[in-house]
């Protein structure tokens, strides 16, 4: 029988690691690593860590995926942004933002002893799966652990990630969770990242 490396999978919200999972749970022993202190409102941070939690809880390799939650501190999210506050979407707040989280699990990975770790982020056609890779080969090379590279998006993995999504009922935010892109207020746009 074959040994699957661990990888600790960072997630932004259960449908964006729906598809991401599927395509991964053959090859990995999978952990979800569930680090959003960009998530700046408390009841959005619990609506969609409950999501991640229902959607793992219903896949039907349960048994086999673990779900780590990391510290839930927005201000260290704030404190990593200071100044960017109207940097556009995509700008150097969130270059910042995927910096913070892709450390954390890194910094995870390495001291749980995992093989691999990588992120979901790379399934929205929001987010640029270069900069996210390029930050997580660099933090790869800081940690000594390998990075998964990914762009999830690719071979459908979105609308993918859109139909598992309705299957298990699972609630799709219309935006990345911090302040600065909440809808209707000026910043960001009304989508789903």
């Amino acid at each position: 029988m074959e040994i699957r490396p661990s990888i600790l999978l960072h997630s932004c919200c259960g449908p964006c690691s729906t598809s991401v999972i599927e395509k991964l749970v053959e090859a990995y022993k999978i952990s979800v690593f569930f680090y959003n202190p960009n998530i700046t409102d408390p009841e959005e941070y619990k609506k969609r860590k409950a999501n991640q939690k229902l959607f793992l809880e219903n896949y039907r390799s349960l048994n086999d995926i673990v779900f780590i939650e990391g510290d839930y501190d927005p201000k260290t999210f704030l404190n990593q942004v200071k100044g960017y506050a109207d940097e556009p979407e995509g700008g150097l707040r969130c270059s910042i933002c995927f910096k913070h989280r892709l450390e954390a699990t890194a910094d995870f990975a390495k001291k749980n002893n995992f093989a691999f770790f990588g992120t979901t982020l790379s399934v929205s056609p929001h987010k640029d799966a270069d900069l996210i890779n390029s930050i997580g080969l660099i933090l790869s090379a800081k940690y000594d652990i390998r990075y998964l590279t990914s762009d999830f998006k690719k071979q459908d993995g979105y609308q993918r990630s859109i139909q598992m999504a309705k299957e298990y009922h699972l609630y799709r935010q219309r935006y990345c969770g911090c302040q600065f892109s909440i809808p209707n207020k000026g910043i960001g746009g009304l989508r789903h990242d």
